[in-house]
């Protein structure tokens, strides 16, 4: 009667197992460590810098606990925060600005451990400490942008139609085009009401020419407002995810700024170029004109032509490129890394959107046998990076980027143009760092919280129902165990929050107990047998078990979906309760119960109280 059969038996003793591994990381904790890192891309991270690390720390009478290369770089950990920003110092001064020198925190999990993908529970920036920021989104700047780009637009339009003007410019957030024909007044006109209907237009004589002003209407300026404000959040998300850091906090406050938290992130230099970095393309023609041999050697001194830029390709060939450009990374979709089939170097595959591919198509068209450059630009500063010669039109909306120094370059080149550029600038008006100190005391006293509402469960519960109390607490330690387990795998962020939901866990998994514990005495009150009653405990309080805890969850599903931050924190760990609580308390502690009864054939009595 109250045996289990052998698959439900196996089915806790390997839930038990893979609780148990699966929450030691976060017994051995982690230690301060310095990563070594470099954005650039002729700078080598290998043996012979490692090599140097480790001499130039001894020779400062620096200990560390280890050093090691893996692909992110260079990791040195060391037993004290003290230690670990000492050498911070010293690394910096001797490595120079080629190197970026970040203050990170490490698990000490065993190798093994690791290598089955057992990994501790992220923590919050109320427990791990790490870095704050408010920055404020410059809505000017996105509507200038906008106009920028309606200047372009024009020439496309009217180049296509055959529509002649004097000049096109822009002055603020108003595209100006200056006309001297009232006939091309009115067709120009048509087009930008047609294709443009964000747009208001108005006349203005000034001599012999009309200036029609276009500029944005209110409705499209605050919708260009809003979409700034999404992309920059959306392109913040993609940028701080890609280069790895662990469940960022990133939500809009008000009409034009957004929070930033970053949990683990000590060092706010580092955090403040992950911010940062965004990179984006720009496609512009080479000069041709102008690219003679005295011109080039005059611009590299620094006489650069009207209207051009001067630049030097990876290849060292000295470049003048047009300030006009022609494509930019807006109408990117997609990019990522590859191979040349021809000459098998590294490359960055770029899909463009519908509008960016004709666009491209076009240009590709009436400028065959000329030389287009691909410029990557990345915190203000442009780069050549190739400058092919266009042999025929290119369709399809896929462009491949060749002159990658490696693989490497090119991943993160497809990162950087996947992840987006901002949409419009952004300061940071407000940051605040939150010590591992402050974090330690916070897990201490939710840890203690923890701990001491357990004990006092625990010691009302065997008192009370002795030996099925016993159980009930075993089962009880149990669902610790395994919610512990079930966030560590999940990656989770663990909150102080969280760590309030956990306490309440426990208070609600062990009432789930106490109903089985007295239905089963209400059973032996009634004259059934032990064995009888202990089957009828646990098969009738489960309807009551089941009610209780989906109408509970229910209420958590409903904070994780409408709550944010601490609010969806303490709901994905309520949520993850209620359901290890309902495991544990109905079939582990059936399980253990049956291993310490159920073979009994002539049992009289049982230790409930």
């Amino acid at each position: 009667m109250n045996r289990y059969p052998l698959w439900k038996y196996l089915l806790v003793g390997i839930s038990l197992i893979l609780a148990i591994v699966y929450s030691l990381p976060n017994v051995f904790g982690e230690s301060p460590a310095v990563q070594i890192s470099t954005s650039k891309n002729h700078v080598q991270i290998d043996t012979g810098l490692l090599e140097r690390v480790e001499e130039g720390l001894k020779q400062e009478g620096i200990t560390y606990d280890a050093i090691y290369l893996d692909a992110s770089g260079i990791k040195v950990r060391f037993a004290n925060p003290d230690t670990q920003i000492k050498a911070k110092d010293v690394l910096g001064q001797m490595l120079g600005s080629d190197y970026v020198i970040a203050l990170n925190l490490l698990s000490e999990s065993p190798g093994w451990l690791t290598s089955i993908g057992a990994l501790p529970m992220y923590l919050g920036l109320d427990l791990r400490g790490g870095v704050h920021f408010l920055l404020e989104v410059d809505m000017n700047a996105a509507l200038t942008q906008a106009a920028e780009r309606y200047v372009g637009d024009f020439r496309s339009a009217f180049r296509k139609d055959k529509i002649s003007y004097q000049g096109i410019s822009r002055e603020g957030q108003t595209v100006l085009i200056r006309f001297t024909s009232a006939e091309e007044i009115a067709k120009a006109e048509r087009i930008i009401n047609r294709d443009f209907p964000d747009l208001t237009i108005k006349e203005t004589v000034n001599g012999g020419e009309t200036i029609v002003a276009a500029s944005l209407s209110p409705v499209a300026q605050k919708r260009i407002q809003d979409f700034a404000l999404k992309q920059n959040i959306q392109t913040l998300h993609n940028r701080i995810n890609e280069l790895g850091v662990a469940e960022p906090i990133i939500q809009q406050q008000g009409a034009n700024r957004v929070v930033v938290q970053l949990p683990g992130v000590q060092d706010t230099a580092k955090a403040k170029e992950i911010l940062g970095r965004t990179a984006t393309l720009e496609i512009r023609m080479v000069d041709e004109e102008k690219s003679d041999a005295v011109t080039l050697e005059n611009a590299a001194k620094g006489q650069v032509p009207f209207g051009t830029e001067f630049f030097v390709d990876r290849n060292g060939q000295p470049l003048l490129v047009k300030k006009s450009v022609v494509l930019t990374g807006d109408y990117i979709t997609d990019a990522g890394p590859g191979l040349d089939q021809q000459s098998g170097g590294s490359v960055v595959h770029v899909t463009l959107d519908g509008r960016g591919a004709g666009i491209f198509k076009q240009v590709t068209r009436e400028n065959v046998g000329k030389r287009m450059a691909i410029l990557l630009i990345e915190r203000g500063e442009a780069e050549v990076i190739t400058a092919p010669v266009i042999r025929e039109e290119i369709g399809g909306g896929r462009v491949q980027i060749s002159g990658m120094a490696n693989i490497k370059e090119a991943t993160d080149v497809a990162l950087l143009l996947r992840a987006g550029a901002l949409a419009a600038p952004m300061d940071i008006i407000e940051e605040r760092t939150v010590g591992p100190s402050m974090g330690e005391e916070n897990i201490k006293r939710g840890m203690d919280s923890v701990l001491w509402g357990f004990a006092a469960i625990a010691i009302f519960m065997i008192a009370y129902y002795m030996l099925f109390g016993t159980v009930s607490v075993l089962a009880l330690g149990i669902n610790l165990l395994l919610l512990v387990a079930i966030l560590s795998m999940l990656q989770a962020t663990l909150t102080l929050p969280g760590l309030a939901a956990v306490a309440l866990t426990l208070g609600m998994a062990i009432d789930a107990n106490v109903l089985i514990n007295e239905r089963i005495r209400e059973e032996l009150r009634n004259g059934n047998t032990p064995q009888a009653s202990i089957h009828a405990g646990y098969s009738r309080a489960w309807d009551t078990i089941l009610d209780s805890n989906v109408t509970t969850l229910i209420a958590g599903l409903a904070l994780f979906m409408f709550g944010s931050g601490p609010v969806k924190g303490f709901a994905v760990v309520h949520v993850l309760g209620i359901l290890t609580s309902m495991f544990s308390a109905v079939m582990v502690s059936r399980a253990i119960v049956n291993g310490i009864y159920g073979y009994r054939r002539k049992l009289t009595k049982l230790s409930i109280g």
